[in-house]
Parts: structure tokens; C-alpha cells; sequence
């Protein structure tokens, strides 16, 4: 099995590759159709939600620069 990565692409979706599946509100899967490889909206504009159809170009910026997050709160 491979490890899922997660790249938050600049401007625009995230990219998810590997092994993973992805439920809805309600624990439904999605058809994926083998698919290894996709991109999540980010913007809100993709009438394919929760999945990236390119309608971001031009309207979301985001320079994706990883930072390290505060200490959890216990």
C-alpha cells in the first residue's frame, strides 16, 4: 500500500495520490474509478465539488509555503 500524499498546489487545488478514498457527510464513498491521482477545490468555484475543474485560474491566490503549526493544546 502506498502512503498518501497531499500537495497544496500554489494557487490552487490540492492534489491527493496514493491510496485513499473519500467519503461524503455521510460516509458514502465516492466513485473514484480507480482514479490515483486527483485534485480537491480549494476556491469554492469548481461546479465538480468536492473535486478541482480548473475554474480557480485567475480568481484564488495562495503562495502554498509549508509552515509548522503551533504546538497542539492538551
Amino acid at each position: 500500500m502506498s502512503k498518501t500524499k497531499l500537495t497544496i498546489n500554489n494557487n490552487g487545488s490540492v492534489k491527493i495520490e496514493g491510496d485513499f478514498e473519500i467519503v461524503d457527510k455521510n460516509g458514502n464513498a465516492y466513485g473514484l474509478q480507480g482514479r490515483e491521482v486527483l485534485s480537491i477545490c480549494r476556491c469554492g468555484l469548481s461546479q465538480n465539488k468536492p473535486f478541482c475543474d480548473g475554474a480557480h485560474k485567475g480568481h484564488f491566490e495562495h503562495d502554498a509555503i509549508a509552515f509548522d503549526l503551533p504546538p497542539k493544546k492538551v
